[in-house]
């Protein structure tokens, strides 16, 4: 059994038109809402054993807070650009590349594409995955190669504006 974290990078902030889609930083609610997020993890002992973010400014520095609070080396957080505007095809494609001997993967990145993988591994109708929110699945596999379509079950889903 592994388990599979989806966090959709916090709210970005549309102030700069002149930056690219991948270079725009947090607002001030995603500099609020990802220590707030990251922190209910803690309190839930939640530290993968490995963590993989998009290149964007706004999934990695939602990463990097995560990782501070969480305890995580950010020298040890892999950034694939795959993970940018990504299909659920290439999201299954990243974590099958992830070494068995990891049993928790956590990814930042992007909708629509998180809340296809959500869906399909889960069947569960989510939705959208809200900035900042966090999806987390048990996947009923042995290695990582066998993710794919229905082999995950839903755990949590949590996000800012969920009452706790």
């Amino acid at each position: 059994m592994k388990t599979l974290y989806l966090v959709r990078h916090a709210k970005s902030s549309w102030d700069y038109p002149h930056l690219r889609d991948a270079d725009r930083p947090l607002n001030d609610r995603g500099e609020k809402n990802a220590p707030e997020m990251a922190s209910r993890l803690k309190q839930k002992n939640i530290i993968p054993d490995k963590i993989i973010s998009s290149p964007a400014r706004r999934a990695m520095d939602t990463c990097i807070i995560f990782s501070d609070i969480l305890g995580y080396s950010t020298g040890k957080i892999i950034e694939d650009r795959r993970i940018y505007h990504a299909a659920e095809e290439d999201l299954l494609e990243v974590i099958k590349e992830t070494d068995n001997q990891i049993n928790s993967v956590m990814l930042f990145g992007h909708n629509p594409g998180f809340n296809w993988l959500a869906e399909g591994l889960t069947g569960e109708d989510l939705g959208n995955i809200p900035t900042c929110g966090i999806v987390a699945c048990k996947v009923n596999i042995s290695i990582w190669k066998e993710i794919g379509p229905g082999t995950g079950e839903l755990v949590f889903f949590d996000y800012p504006k969920k009452a706790q």
